[in-house]
């Protein structure tokens, strides 16, 4: 059985031809970046080593584990590229949020426009971030409807980070596991993939209304 949520956002329908056409056509002399925080990422410990592939014979690790720390991470992927920006905090509230964007603002070519997508998340629209983007006029917030997430291309770049490193992997500290997401990141920026949006405003709502049945 499945699970799904529909997006009871007043402007769904705005937001996501407004998301899709920056997606399907990025505005001329612009950065777009998808930005979204991973939280409380668990350094965990297996109790048994984990037993590696075989032939014939899965990959194999113990159900139980001993948990040592926690961190979050925010992340901004350039949609054009598929390099990533990041950065590991023991919050995520709205001081660490203002503190990425300081970051992105830093590394990011001056001369750009920037257009970021991200979710309703309350830290993202506090009085000091919107005190922030008065500051910074070249940087454009676009957010997702409620409930959809997974117009965030960087949710994709979370799910390769979680499957391809975090689940395979033991850390005997938060700092141990702060290195390994640092170090996955970078490997990553070496030969990075882009997340290619495909599907049009039109496309996803007529895909909507037969999964409906309307």
């Amino acid at each position: 059985m499945g699970y799904f949520n529909i997006s009871t956002d007043p402007a769904f329908t705005e937001k996501v031809r407004d998301i899709t056409g920056i997606y399907l056509n990025p505005p001329d002399a612009a950065l777009v970046l998808c930005i979204d925080e991973k939280t409380q990422i668990q350094a965990l410990d297996r109790t048994q080593p984990l037993l590696p592939m075989r032939p014939f014979v899965p990959e194999r690790q113990t159900h139980d584990y001993k948990r040592n720390g926690t961190t979050n991470l925010f992340a901004a992927l350039d949609v054009a590229s598929g390099k990533v920006i990041t950065n590991t905090t023991k919050a995520h509230r709205a001081i660490e949020f203002i503190a990425f964007l300081d970051q992105v603002k830093k590394e990011v070519p001056k001369e750009l426009e920037v257009h970021i997508i991200l979710d309703n998340y309350a830290t993202h629209k506090t009085d000091a971030v919107r005190a922030w983007l008065i500051k910074n006029p070249r940087f454009h917030f676009h957010f997702t409807p409620t409930y959809s997430s997974w117009m965030n291309l960087v949710e994709r770049w979370f799910s390769e980070l979680t499957t391809k490193m975090l689940h395979t992997s033991t850390h005997k500290s938060q700092k141990q596991l702060v290195a390994s997401i640092n170090t996955w990141a970078e490997r990553w920026n070496q030969d990075p993939t882009p997340f290619r949006w495909v599907k049009t405003a039109d496309e996803i709502f007529a895909s909507m209304a037969k999964y409906l049945g309307n």
